[in-house]
């Protein structure tokens, strides 16, 4: 189960980037919710990743 959260914040730093990258190639960085709404994924998934990988690795021990 802690593997599949671990993943889950994986993929929220990936899909955050994805709409970053996508943003500016179709011109949307004029627009702040995009890029707020990214930014937020990324941070979101980061610490997602972090606190489960600490409680795997406390769960191992």
């Amino acid at each position: 189960m802690n593997s599949n959260l671990k993943m889950l914040g994986l993929a929220l730093i990936i899909i955050g980037a994805i709409l970053l990258i996508l943003s500016y190639f179709l011109g949307w960085t004029n627009n702040n919710a995009v890029q707020f709404g990214s930014l937020s994924a990324m941070i979101v998934g980061l610490i997602a990743y972090i606190i489960f990988s600490k409680k795997a690795l406390e769960e191992n021990k």
